[in-house]
């Protein structure tokens, strides 16, 4: 019988691996993400043989680590993944580039060599002896602390910094790099396993004094400005800081505008909603922060994709930010723990709530038809993302997929309520989301949707045998249009014309996916009302579902460098003008 973590001594030597599961688990963590290999396979053991954390093994190292990220995201829990050495270290690099750049809690536990053989010719050695690389330089750059745990009594010192390190403000990823012979040792367990400091939720370290005579500064601003654009980003879910926002935006009368990041942050039916900024948003964002004197940025340094189109109308206005880094845009910065901040600012204003000035709310861009070339039974963005709206659970979480369909949804579907609303901008890669949204749903029993293109399906789609293996309930969408569509649109617009290799041959993912899959529920949706109805049909169920529905590859959605530039097309032939309207000219966006 395999014994249980009930079952493990309290005093005497146990392995390294089994110390270590028996921290993690007392530190909160009830999943550890990840793939197997020679290198790591004693870690699994240890989790298999405490009984306390549920090993999820993915197809890819990537994945792996978006399924420990999309956990962090849901639960603001520490989100972990293992790997093995090698390629399998080297496939979590993208992973944690994204949680580094988005600000995710992750631990990395990376296997490596014996210590006795590194130098030797060992396989997949990353020591950087004897020409090897050193593993130690490849993850520091996308990692908040790296170390490696050369001897069995270090760890009791490197698994807290790295904890800490990870879950400190701004938090990241930590890297434990881990010898086979070190996971294998023995340690010494006193008579009573003492709780790691740092490494409980309970253990937050400290949080800093906010400098009073700023927080006074920036409460007198507001409550002096007859008009204010709120700006909110990740941080505020990452803190769950909604409610101090909320409230905030009560005592200013303010318009609430979020990042594409952030669109769950605020209520999307609250008429002080003014909608999302930036190239994946709503004009009326920018009309509020022309007509605003203060815009205040709550959780977000404000990056390129979040103020797209908004440089002018920023350099017009002043500008207050709230978070624990300074923003990208000049302006007056009040740093520090952002609930923390939030309090203390709306403390200082008067209690009486203040009515909101009358704007047009995210009215959707309605951006130019395919046209001829539209073929088949296609289902618009439009229809296809009110039919999601019609059916998404109000506490479901949503993850959302780069490209045209993701922009699409950004711009197109409210948030749920009572979930979250993710997309990884950090790194923008594609096939993010079908690990983070089995990671979220296996860590959170919520419904949870993807919606994704076909090109990030063909990257990482195949994450769908990980939801059927764990009956995870998850959703897959699939937005169909047969090709690399937002890198098609670019080089019909920046390069003179489209190129075939974007461009692919039809493939059926309903019928592929119903074939390899004989438990998955699959429909392939010919119409809104057939997608609405298989989307309801699997909230009902209990484990995953797979719909697919082919979209047009030339149907612009409404992300504005397309605007820009069909605009600027426009402008050229009719002579009117050499900028588009409110002056925002063609906008670039990578």
């Amino acid at each position: 019988m395999t014994p249980r973590n009930t079952d493990l001594p309290e005093a005497g030597t146990v392995r390294l691996v089994d110390h270590l599961a028996g921290e993690l688990a007392r530190a909160g963590v009830t999943h550890v993400f990840g793939v197997g290999g020679a290198n790591i396979e004693d870690l699994y053991d240890a989790v298999h043989r405490a009984g306390s954390i549920r090993s999820v093994v993915a197809k890819h190292e990537f994945s792996a680590v978006t399924m420990a990220d999309g956990y962090a995201r849901t639960t603001r829990r520490l989100g972990v993944v293992a790997a093995t050495s090698g390629g399998g270290a080297m496939n979590l690099l993208p992973g944690l580039a994204e949680a580094y750049a988005s600000r995710v809690p992750v631990l990395a536990l990376v296997g490596q060599p014996p210590t006795g053989q590194e130098g030797h010719g060992a396989f997949q050695d990353t020591s950087g002896r004897a020409g090897s690389f050193d593993a130690r330089e490849v993850f520091a750059p996308v990692s908040r602390f790296c170390a490696r745990v050369d001897d069995a009594d270090s760890l009791t010192e490197l698994l807290p910094r790295a904890v800490a390190a990870a879950q400190a403000d701004p938090p990241g990823p930590a890297v434990l790099l881990l010898p086979k012979d070190v996971q294998q040792a023995q340690v010494q367990l006193p008579s009573r396993v003492a709780r790691m400091p740092g490494v409980l939720p309970t253990a937050a370290a400290p949080v800093a004094r906010l400098d009073t005579v700023a927080v006074t500064a920036v409460a007198d601003t507001l409550r002096e400005a007859d008009r204010v654009l709120v700006i909110a980003g990740e941080d505020v879910a990452a803190t769950d800081a909604r409610a101090e926002l909320a409230e905030l935006a009560l005592r200013l009368g303010a318009w609430v505008a979020v990042t594409p990041d952030a669109k769950d942050v605020f209520d999307n039916s609250d008429p002080r909603f003014a909608g999302v900024a930036g190239v994946m948003g709503h004009a009326n964002v920018e009309d509020c922060l022309r007509r605003a004197d203060v815009c205040l940025l709550v959780g977000t340094r404000l990056p390129l994709l979040a103020r797209g189109g908004l440089d002018r109308a920023l350099a017009a206005t002043e500008v207050v930010c709230l978070g624990p880094e300074p923003p990208f845009v000049p302006g007056t910065t009040l740093l520090g723990h952002l609930p923390d901040t939030l309090r203390a600012v709306t403390d200082l204003l008067p209690p009486r709530r203040r009515a909101c000035p009358q704007h047009s709310g995210p009215l959707p861009t309605v951006m130019p038809s395919p046209g001829p070339q539209a073929r088949g039974r296609t289902i618009p963005y439009t229809q296809a993302l009110a039919a999601v709206a019609a059916a998404l659970p109000e506490d479901a979480h949503v993850f959302v997929d780069a490209g045209n369909a993701g922009a699409s949804a950004v711009h197109l579907l409210p948030a749920p309520r009572h979930g979250r609303f993710v997309v990884a901008v950090g790194m923008g890669g594609m096939g993010y989301t079908f690990g983070a949204a089995i990671g979220a749903a296996l860590a959170t029993g919520r419904r949870t949707y993807v919606l994704a293109g076909d090109g990030a399906f063909f990257m990482h789609g195949m994450e769908v045998h990980t939801a059927v293996q764990h009956a995870a309930p998850v959703t897959f969408v699939i937005f169909n249009n047969n090709a690399h569509a937002m890198c098609a649109v670019r080089e019909k617009f920046l390069q003179g014309g489209i190129r075939s290799d974007d461009l692919f041959s039809r493939t059926d993912l309903g019928a592929g996916m119903a074939a390899a899959f004989p438990s998955l529920e699959v429909t392939g949706a010919e119409d809104a009302a057939h997608l609405r109805r298989a989307l309801l049909r699997s909230n009902a169920g209990c484990g995953p579902a797979f719909v697919a529905l082919d979209c047009e590859p030339g149907e612009l959605p409404p992300f504005l460098p397309f605007q820009s530039f069909t605009e600027a097309t426009r402008a050229t032939e009719t002579t009117e003008s050499k900028e588009s309207s409110h002056e925002r000219g063609v906008v670039h966006v990578g």
